[in-house]
């Protein structure tokens, strides 16, 4: 998943990333391998600041993550991740990211590019959006 985001983006340096989703599924908190992990401390070991919003694992994501913790924030709603972000990345299931406002989310992120991997979207509706979509295996 990071290839995908650094083969769209370039380097990381000094970007900030809105990450939707830490538990490795909906209705949890639980983060044990969950792939937020990795993809967080690859993100942040090249440079780059990421911005975070999980419905449940938003305490846990803290205490997993404490030791990078200077380059996150922690986010009160899936929408302030969003806020003068370089990119949106969709890690978890979560209902309520099914049915995200895309017309704000569009108008929050300072780079409408979408990396959905859980595959929540059709392609075809966010480029028409005129967001960059990429999803897993499509």
């Amino acid at each position: 998943m990071v290839e995908k985001i650094l083969a769209t983006v370039g380097s990381p340096q000094g970007k900030i990333f809105a990450i939707l989703g830490l538990a490795f599924k909906p209705n949890t908190d639980d983060m044990r391998e969950a792939p937020a992990l990795t993809i967080i401390e690859r993100l942040v070991s090249k440079g780059a600041r990421i911005k975070v919003y999980d419905p449940e694992a938003m305490k846990e994501a803290a205490w997993r993550l404490g030791t990078i913790d200077h380059s996150i924030t922690y986010c009160l709603s899936e929408y302030d991740t969003m806020k003068d972000s370089d990119a949106l990345i969709i890690l978890t299931e979560w209902n309520q990211f099914r049915n995200l406002d895309l017309a704000k989310a569009k108008q929050l992120l300072k780079t409408p590019l979408f990396f959905d991997f859980r595959n929540l979207y059709e392609r075809k509706n966010l480029e028409s959006l005129g967001f960059s979509y990429q999803g897993v295996g499509r």
